[in-house]
C-alpha cells in the first residue's frame, strides 16, 4: 500500500488553478475525471481533447480519464511503430496512479503539439524525455484522489493510502474506488508537478514487469489498426508514379488511355517541386479500388524529362571517393594533437579503407496515407513517426500559413502559442499504428502526395505505395567511405588515428544523415586524433535509418579497432579496455540535446558492459571448431552503452552462419517493460546482422536498381542467431532501447568472420565469394 503525506500538496496548491497549475482537471460527462499534464511555463492551448465545452486547457503531454466504474483511460501520445511505446508510456502513468493494469484502457492520441508537446517516434528519445513527466502525471492524480477521499471522510490525508484503484482509510479500513472519487477530485486544485511524491521503485507493481503490447490481441486477430486499414465513406484509391530518376518531370503520358480503363476516375500529372523530401513530379491515378488503380498503372506510359541526377551511380561514387581520398580533405571534424607526426614516428602503421552502401528501410507496411480535403479542413490518417512535420509540410505545399513549430526537439513555449490567422484551414492528423518505421516515416512525402491528390479530386483518397515504390523512392541511409591510418607503438598500443571520411552533400550542405560527429570513439580519448571529411554532390534522397549515422560508423570504427588490435598482437577486448582507461566522464560536445546539455561519455559505464559481455560469452576460453570464430564490438549511441560478442561459422563456400550473439546493456536504473525491452534489443541486433549479410541499394543512371525483396532481401528466421541479453543496472536515468543495440552487432559479426577465416570484411554487404576456401 501507499501512504503518502499530502500536506505539501495542500500547502502548495495554487490559488488560481486555471492560471498557474501544472495540471488541468476537468469533469467528464457521467461523473468521471480528466487530468491533463502541463510542463512548467507551458501555454494555454486551444479546445480540450474532450470537446468544445472544455476550453483553454494548458499544453498537454498526457491525459488521464477516470470513469465512474473505475476504468482508467490513458492517452498514448507518441506514434506506435512497433517499438512498444503505446504500452510503455502508459505503464509509467498507471504505476504512479496506483491502478491495476487490467483496469487501464489505452487510446492513441491525435497529433496536437499545442496540447501534447513533442509527439514523434525516433532517436530512442521517448524514455529519457517522458520517464519523469509521465510518472508525475500519475502521481499527481493519485494525490488528488487521496484528497478527495479525505474530504469525503472528513479526515486527514495522512490517514489515507491507495492500492489498486482504491483509496483506503487506514484507521477504519473504509475504502472508496477511484471512480466514486473522480467527480470530487476534479473540483480540487491540482498539485505542482515538481513537488509530487513518487513511489519507491521497490513498490512498483507495473514498471519493471513483463507486459504484453496493448494492441497484441487486435494484431493477431487481424483487426484494423494500421494506416493501410483506414476506410472513409465515399473513399477512392490512388497510386502515384514518380520518375525512376529522382525529381525528373513528366514530359508526356498516355492519360486519355488510362482514364478510359475500368474503375479509373481520374488520371493527371502532378507538377511537384524539387525538394526530394516533399511533393515530387509524377502521375496520379485514382480509381474505385486500389487494384483497379494499380492495374491501370501497369498500362501507364510516361516520357520523363532529362535530369542531372541521371549521371550519378554507385560505381561513380566509389571512383570519386577513391580520388578524393588521395587529395587534401575539405573539412576538419576533429583535431587533437598531431596525428600526422605521431603516425610518422609510429612503430607500425595500419592503413585500411572501408565502405558501406545506401540502404532502404522496407517496413512491412508500405507508405500509405488517407486524406480528405474540405473547405476549412484537411483531415489526414497516416502511419507517421513525425506527425507535426507532416502538418507543416502539407501547409507549406498548400500555401497555408501556420504558426511556427519548434519541431520534436524544440523548447516548450514560454507564453501562449501563436494563433493561426482567421480563416486558416485546420489540418487534423490522426496517428494510426505503423507497420514498422525504422526512420522512414519521419519523412512526410507520402502524406503530401495523398493530400494533393485528394484536393484535386474532391473526395477522400487513400494512397497506397507498392513495394517497388517503397524500395525505389525511399529516404536512403547514405553510403560512405572511410580511409583510415592508425599508428601503434612498439607494445601494440594505439598512439594515433586518422580518418578521411568521404560522404555526400546536397546544395553545399551534408546530405541528410550523412555527417559524422566529432566524438566517435576513440575521439576524446586518443592524444593524436584527426577526423576529416570530403563530400560528393548527391541527387539521391537520404534520411535517418534505425540508429542513424551510428549504424554505419560503428561498423567502420569498431572493425578498424579490431584490425589494430590484431596488428599489435593484442586481444581485441583488452585493447579497447586499455583505450577506455579508468572510469571517468569525458568532455561533452558543445550544444544541447533535446533534453538538456549534451550527454557526457562515461568510460566506466562502457567498461562495465565490455567486461560483462566478455564474462558471459566466455571470451578467450576454450578452442573453437575450424572456421568458427568470435568477434567483439562496443558502441555508445542514443545514451545507451552496448557491448556485443558474435559467434559465427563460415562454410567453405563462404556462407556465413551467425550462431549466437551475447549482448551487455547499460541503459540506466530501470527497465520499464522487460518484454518490450528484450524485443527491441534482440530485434535491433538481428536487423543489423540482416543488413550486413544481404542489403545494398545500388544507384545506376540516377535510379535505384533494386525493386523488391527478391533483390533486396531481409534476414530469414533460419539465419537469425540466438541473442542472449544481459542487463547491467546502474544508477543513471533510464534511456531508450529501439536503436543502440544495432550498431555494434555489425562489427561484432564481421570481426567474428575475421576470427573464423583470417579474412577482413571492409565493405558491406558481406561478399561470400571473398570468404571461400
Amino acid at each position: 500500500m501507499l501512504n503518502k503525506a499530502y500536506r505539501t500538496y495542500l500547502d502548495d496548491a495554487p490559488a488560481d488553478a486555471s492560471r498557474r497549475a501544472f495540471l488541468k482537471v476537468s469533469a467528464v460527462a457521467g461523473g468521471g475525471m480528466m487530468l491533463a499534464l502541463t510542463l512548467p511555463l507551458a501555454a494555454e492551448a486551444a479546445a480540450s481533447y474532450l470537446g468544445p465545452e472544455q476550453k483553454n486547457l494548458p499544453e498537454l503531454n498526457a491525459f488521464i480519464r477516470i470513469a465512474p466504474d473505475g476504468v482508467v483511460t490513458i492517452m498514448a501520445k507518441n506514434p506506435e511503430i512497433g517499438q512498444g511505446i503505446k504500452t510503455m508510456l502508459p505503464m509509467l502513468i498507471a504505476e504512479e496512479l496506483d491502478v491495476d493494469w487490467k483496469d487501464v484502457r489505452i487510446e492513441q492520441a491525435d497529433s496536437d503539439p499545442a496540447r501534447y508537446g513533442a509527439q514523434f517516434a525516433g532517436g530512442s528519445f521517448a524514455t529519457p524525455m517522458n520517464y519523469d513527466p509521465q510518472r508525475r502525471t500519475g502521481a499527481a492524480a493519485r494525490q488528488m484522489l487521496i484528497a478527495a477521499a479525505a474530504q469525503t471522510w472528513k479526515c486527514s490525508v495522512a490517514d489515507c493510502a491507495t492500492q489498486a484503484g482504491q483509496v483506503q482509510h487506514m484507521p477504519t479500513g473504509r475504502k472508496l474506488d477511484y471512480g466514486a472519487l473522480a467527480a470530487t477530485a476534479c473540483t480540487l486544485p491540482p498539485p505542482a508537478l515538481a513537488k509530487v511524491e513518487l513511489k519507491d521503485p521497490k513498490d512498483y507493481r507495473i514498471i519493471g514487469k513483463a507486459t504484453p503490447g496493448v494492441d497484441n490481441p487486435l494484431i493477431v486477430s487481424g483487426q484494423p489498426l494500421y494506416g493501410i486499414d483506414v476506410q472513409r465513406p465515399g473513399m477512392l484509391y490512388a497510386v502515384f508514379q514518380k520518375a525512376p530518376v529522382f525529381g525528373a518531370k513528366v514530359s508526356s503520358a498516355n492519360l486519355d488511355e488510362i482514364a478510359r480503363l475500368p474503375g479509373v476516375r481520374h488520371a493527371f500529372v502532378v507538377e511537384g517541386g524539387t525538394d526530394l523530401s516533399a511533393l515530387l513530379p509524377g502521375v496520379a491515378i485514382v480509381a474505385d479500388s486500389w487494384w483497379q488503380a494499380q492495374k491501370a498503372r501497369r498500362a501507364l506510359k510516361v516520357v520523363w524529362a532529362d535530369h542531372p541526377t541521371a549521371r550519378q551511380s554507385s560505381a561513380g561514387f566509389a571512383a570519386q571517393a577513391e580520388a578524393l581520398s588521395k587529395q587534401p580533405a575539405q573539412a576538419v571534424i576533429r583535431k587533437d594533437g598531431d596525428a600526422p607526426a605521431a603516425l610518422a614516428s609510429a612503430a607500425k602503421v595500419v592503413e585500411a579503407s572501408y565502405a558501406y552502401p545506401f540502404l532502404a528501410h522496407v517496413p512491412m507496411e508500405p507508405m500509405n496515407c488517407t486524406a480528405e480535403v474540405t473547405p476549412g479542413r484537411i483531415e489526414i490518417w497516416a502511419p507517421t513517426q513525425n506527425p507535426d512535420a507532416g502538418r507543416q509540410l502539407v501547409a507549406q505545399m498548400l500555401g497555408i500559413k501556420l504558426p511556427p513549430s519548434p519541431g520534436p526537439f524544440g523548447p516548450p513555449p514560454s507564453g501562449p502559442p501563436p494563433k493561426p490567422e482567421p480563416g486558416t484551414p485546420e489540418i487534423v492528423i490522426h496517428i494510426t499504428r505503423s507497420g514498422g518505421g525504422f526512420g522512414r516515416r519521419l519523412s512526410s512525402d507520402f502524406m503530401v502526395e495523398a493530400v494533393w491528390i485528394a484536393k484535386q479530386v474532391g473526395k477522400p483518397v487513400k494512397l497506397v505505395w507498392d513495394r517497388t515504390d517503397d524500395v525505389q523512392h525511399d529516404m536512403y541511409r547514405p553510403a560512405g567511405f572511410h580511409y583510415f591510418k592508425g599508428g601503434l607503438d612498439g607494445s601494440g598500443k594505439l598512439i594515433a588515428l586518422h580518418d578521411h571520411f568521404i560522404t555526400f552533400s546536397r546544395d553545399g550542405q551534408p546530405a541528410a544523415s550523412a555527417d559524422m560527429g566529432s566524438t566517435e570513439f576513440p575521439g576524446r580519448i586518443l592524444e593524436n586524433c584527426l577526423y576529416e571529411s570530403s563530400s560528393i554532390p548527391l541527387g539521391v534522397p537520404t534520411g535517418p535509418l534505425r540508429a542513424p549515422g551510428s549504424n554505419a560508423l560503428a561498423f567502420v570504427f569498431q572493425s578498424f579497432m579490431d584490425e589494430l588490435a590484431h596488428a599489435g598482437g593484442r586481444d581485441p577486448i583488452q585493447f579497447q579496455l586499455e583505450l577506455l582507461g579508468e572510469p571517468r566522464e569525458l568532455p561533452a560536445p558543445p550544444g544541447r540535446s533535446p533534453f538538456g546539455p549534451q550527454p557526457q561519455f562515461n568510460t566506466g559505464r562502457m567498461r562495465g558492459v565490455v567486461e560483462l559481455v566478455a564474462e558471459k560469452s566466455g571470451w578467450g576460453k576454450g578452442a573453437l571448431p575450424a572456421r568458427t570464430g568470435m568477434g567483439f564490438a562496443c558502441y555508445y549511441s542514443h545514451l545507451g552503452y552496448f557491448a556485443e560478442v558474435a559467434k559465427v561459422r563460415v562454410d567453405e563456400d563462404g556462407t556465413v552462419h551467425p550462431l549466437k550473439v551475447w549482448m551487455a546493456v547499460d541503459v540506466g536504473r530501470q527497465i520499464i517493460n522487460p518484454t518490450g525491452a528484450d524485443n527491441q534489443v534482440v530485434g535491433a541486433c538481428i536487423d543489423g546482422i540482416g543488413a550486413a549479410l544481404h542489403q545494398a541499394i545500388t544507384i545506376d543512371g540516377g535510379r535505384v536498381v533494386q525493386t523488391n525483396f527478391g533483390d533486396y532481401p531481409l534476414i530469414r528466421m533460419n539465419e537469425a542467431p540466438i541473442v542472449e541479453v544481459h542487463w547491467k543496472i546502474t544508477d543513471n536515468p533510464p534511456t531508450g532501447l529501439g536503436e543502440p543495440a544495432l550498431p555494434p552487432a555489425i562489427p561484432a559479426l564481421t570481426n567474428a568472420i575475421f576470427a573464423a577465416t583470417g579474412k577482413r570484411v571492409r565493405s558491406l554487404p558481406i561478399d561470400k565469394s571473398l570468404l571461400k576456401v
